[in-house]
């Protein structure tokens, strides 16, 4: 395989194989983000993505169960050749059980109906998917690029196709001015689209990006770890969304929380109350993205 520059994937993808279908971020333009700011976005050519498939298979003798389509929006592909992909990954890699992808809410909205059907159909189990917020203000100020209700539609969509469906949201991105808000309103987008999977990541903020300059000025107030937890409380007191599995236990999250609604709720709750009076926090030296 072939891989340009740094890969980026969901951490529940870390045993899984890794193919570039694109290189980069086709947008690049959310503040807090550096991830691909060192690619220029492009898509790569069928023959590119087939060979790594066959150097893959070379590679590793042992049973390859999952894949995942990378970089950031590759789900933007066009549908005839992720069929062709998808065709190719069952001939190359007949035991591989689920395939799965990032997809942007305008991408996955680009798609038809019968489009993503076709997806799932061929192989496609699960997209990945970056919310960020559900509060529009935040989305804005970020530039997301998305309304809360766009990536409500997005998420449903991909449900409605059949696919599970996995939504990220970052802790912290409303900054002190937007707690209340952010954290309400990622809590209304969960339950409007009762995902299978929700992740919630905690800000940590990059060098070289806009929001890094917003916090040396001022403009933008990060929270203290009570103030996540702040956040945190709101978002879990207001989330009705039965049989979604929660998890804000990565590497960048003050405190590990895990779960599954509605029924572990109290727990959740308790969790948290526990990690606030206790001062129970990852140091900041351990906490990476």
């Amino acid at each position: 395989m072939r891989y340009e520059g740094a890969v980026y994937r969901p951490p529940s993808e870390s045993n899984s194989l890794i193919i570039q279908l694109t290189i980069g971020c086709a947008r690049n333009q959310c503040t807090f983000c550096a991830m691909y700011k060192d690619k220029k976005f492009r898509i790569r050519t069928l023959n590119e993505v087939v060979q790594d498939l066959y150097m893959a298979r070379e590679a590793y003798k042992i049973p390859i169960r999952r894949i995942f389509l990378a970089d950031g929006d590759a789900l933007i592909v066009k549908t005839n050749d992720l069929l062709f992909i998808l065709d190719k990954i069952k001939e190359i890699f007949p035991e591989c059980e689920r395939v799965s992808i990032y997809g942007a809410p305008k991408d996955i909205l680009n798609k038809r109906p019968d489009e993503l059907r076709s997806l799932k159909e061929a192989g496609l189990k699960m997209v990945y998917m970056g919310a960020e917020s559900g509060d529009d203000t935040v989305l804005e100020n970020v530039k997301k690029g998305a309304t809360a209700q766009e990536i409500i539609r997005a998420g449903l969509k991909v449900k409605e196709a059949g696919m599970i469906l996995s939504v990220t949201f970052i802790s912290g991105l409303g900054g002190v001015a937007r707690l209340k808000e952010h954290a309400y309103n990622c809590a209304i987008m969960i339950n409007a689209m009762n995902p299978e999977y929700v992740g919630f990541l905690t800000l940590m903020v990059e060098p070289l990006t806009p929001m890094y300059e917003q916090v040396k000025s001022g403009e933008f107030k990060l929270l203290s770890p009570e103030e996540i937890l702040d956040e945190m409380e709101i978002v879990v007191a207001n989330i009705d969304s039965e049989g979604t599995i929660f998890r804000s236990n990565h590497a960048s999250n003050y405190v590990a929380l895990r779960g599954t609604f509605n029924q572990d709720k109290s727990l959740l709750k308790s969790q948290i109350e526990d990690a606030k009076r206790h001062q129970r926090y990852r140091p900041e030296g351990f906490r990476g993205l």
